[in-house]
């Protein structure tokens, strides 16, 4: 698909990710999360994107984990996108808001029972003595729901980021890329060009 400045970004980004999801061979909702401490030092992981729409895009964490304490201290962060295969970039900023209960919950229904066991288990970014420390953890929290549901832990949650701008980004020779950057404003998203 060409870009067209006059396109709605989040329409772009739709078309773009199904692409995405049609063409990666490996995980094309994997998206680099970029955040700041309360220092301003920054940190970037990787995690995976699990609802977006004109209201942000979603991923789940541990929000005792060293980029939920960025998110608290600093609620803001960036997104990149990297689909290899089809040469794109998306990049996204934005200010971060945590996800209603209601919706941590429902996600955290639908993962399968051993990754919900593994969030109980996970001290996300804590020092790890080693690899039987963890096994051992994860055996207490499956002998402990063993029967029923597992109920998601309190520290277990989703964060949103509202974009407020969002980048494309097309492979061309000779690093002549595509770059077209959106601001959203009070009118709307705004686009224009970049250099590349």
């Amino acid at each position: 698909m060409a870009l067209d400045k006059d396109m709605d970004p989040l329409e772009r980004f739709e078309a773009w990710f199904a692409e995405a999801l049609d063409s990666e061979a490996d995980v094309p909702d994997a998206v680099a999360l970029a955040t700041a401490d309360a220092t301003g030092m920054p940190a970037v992981r990787m995690v995976l994107l699990k609802a977006w729409g004109p209201d942000g895009f979603v991923f789940y964490t541990n929000a005792e984990s060293d980029k939920g304490h960025d998110l608290v201290a600093n609620p803001r962060a960036a997104l990149c996108f990297h689909w290899k295969t089809l040469g794109r970039q998306v990049r996204i900023r934005g200010a971060v808001k945590q996800v209603s209960d209601q919706q941590a919950d429902a996600y955290f229904d639908s993962r399968d029972r051993g990754s919900r066991i593994g969030a109980w288990a996970s001290q996300q970014s804590r020092p790890l003595e080693g690899r039987f420390a963890l096994e051992k953890a994860v055996a207490k929290y499956a002998a402990k729901y063993a029967v029923g549901q597992v109920p998601r832990p309190d520290y277990w949650t989703g964060f949103r980021i509202i974009a407020s701008e969002i980048e494309f980004w097309q492979h061309r020779d000779h690093r002549l890329h595509d770059r077209l950057r959106y601001h959203r404003a009070e009118t709307g998203w705004q686009g224009e060009w970049l250099y590349p």
